[in-house]
């Protein structure tokens, strides 16, 4: 089942093609830190930890 989930994610494009980021981000309701993570393409990763 997991296989299907993440072959849906890529659409038929090679798996290398994309990396997990994750970026801790400060809540603005409770002030605690939050984790923001995302499947993205490799092109993408500075301009995430970047905003």
């Amino acid at each position: 089942m997991a296989k299907k989930t993440v072959a849906s994610l890529h659409d038929g494009k090679d798996g290398r093609a994309y990396t997990k980021v994750i970026k801790m981000v400060k809540s603005p309701k409770t002030g605690a830190y939050v984790f923001d993570e995302k499947m993205i393409p490799n092109e993408q990763v500075k301009s995430f930890f970047k905003n």
